[in-house]
């Protein structure tokens, strides 16, 4: 052991509370593969590139690999997948459309997971294709995501006929990742024609997910403080159904006591959808009570709204606000990819911050840049 070569920070005077060695390196090496130059990251080359053809037919075959591929392409923020992407969906457009889009937030243990994972079991059970595009928070500090949703619904992910799709939110207000809809999309076109979509539930910022699905439905729970603080008005009047979770047990009576008191606001708040009166249910996805019940109220909310055209016009009504939300993401973009918006930024940023400049004249030099106007 004296021989052994010691590290350059080695204290002679502490030899017994140091156990560090320096070990000679192992000689040798694949010869059919030659190892990597010092301190270079070797890349995978022949990546094969996805045919949006040959994928677009996969898809509309049912076949779930495809799907996973697709949604992976649209959601790379990739500048050479774009187009790619976007051929793809062209070629599925014409056969997207034909579901029922649900959404489903709540405070975080309402149970959402465990409620779609008893909803989507009985759907399917009925011979509904059931998507479920579960959108799981990004962390501030780290950007990543857990992407546990899946581990949560064991019993729904091994169903054939149900599909699970976790996504990070991306730090996007209400927690709804931005290709959501184009993820509706392929999924429509794979043949599920029930689609739920599973919020991060951060409250009255929702309104993001309303404007994307047909039927939205707030999760809530009894015994959680003043009751009155549940029933703020911003997210009570985006709701087309209110579901009192875990009503089972000890806890039944409550729940149908709560859906009571949910009702009596309800009666008093306009109505999301036009001609349609929210109302409250109890349910336990533990034991699959009440699911059948709300099932049955979704269908006479779509065969209402399909008939009234209240269902279409909703439909465009999102069409129009997805193209006005990505021409704000396009433009966002094109501003601080500028060349001159990176080299201007930077100092505008510090003369706002010390307070030595306003922050709307730093704003309005910033577009003068940005447009190319020296007047």
């Amino acid at each position: 052991m004296a021989d052994e070569k010691k590290p350059e920070w080695f204290d002679p005077d502490k030899a017994d509370s140091f156990s560090s060695v320096v070990k000679p390196g192992v000689s040798g090496g694949n010869a059919e593969k030659p190892a990597a130059k010092a301190g270079r990251f070797v890349k995978k080359k022949n990546l094969r590139k996805l045919d949006p053809d040959s994928l677009a037919k996969d898809i509309k075959a049912g076949d779930r690999t495809a799907l996973a591929k697709g949604i992976t392409l649209i959601e790379s923020n990739a500048e050479h997948d774009f187009q790619t992407a976007q051929s793809l969906l062209q070629k599925l457009l014409p056969d997207s459309g034909h579901s029922i889009r649900i959404g489903i937030t709540g405070v975080p243990g309402a149970g959402k997971s465990s409620f779609i994972e008893s909803f989507g079991s009985y759907l399917c059970d009925m011979g509904h294709k059931v998507a479920v595009l579960a959108v799981d928070p990004t962390s501030s500090l780290t950007g990543g995501s857990i992407l546990g949703d899946k581990t949560r619904m064991e019993k729904l992910a091994r169903n054939p006929r149900a599909f699970i799709r976790p996504s990070p939110s991306g730090g996007k207000l209400g927690g709804v990742h931005r290709k959501t809809r184009e993820t509706m999309l392929l999924c429509e076109a794979s043949g599920f024609d029930v689609i739920l979509v599973e919020t991060v539930g951060v409250g009255q910022s929702e309104v993001i997910v309303r404007d994307m699905v047909d039927f939205f439905m707030l999760l809530v729970l009894t015994g959680a403080g003043d009751e009155l603080q549940g029933m703020k008005k911003g997210i009570m009047e985006l709701a087309d159904a209110v579901i009192v979770n875990k009503a089972d047990g000890p806890n039944e009576q409550t729940a149908i006591k709560t859906k009571e008191e949910y009702n009596r606001i309800l009666h008093f708040l306009q109505p999301a959808t036009k001609g349609w009166q929210t109302a409250a249910m109890t349910s336990s996805a533990l034991q699959s009570k009440g699911i059948d019940e709300i099932w049955k109220t979704i269908s006479a909310f779509e065969s209402l709204t399909r008939k009234s055209g209240i269902f279409d016009e909703r439909r465009r009504f999102q069409t129009k606000e997805w193209l006005n939300d990505m021409i704000i993401d396009q433009l966002q973009a094109h501003f601080f990819h500028n060349p001159a918006i990176k080299n201007l930024l930077p100092k505008v940023e510090n003369e706002v911050i010390s307070g030595n400049r306003p922050v709307a004249s730093g704003v309005e030099e910033l577009f003068r840049a940005f447009f190319g106007d020296e007047n």
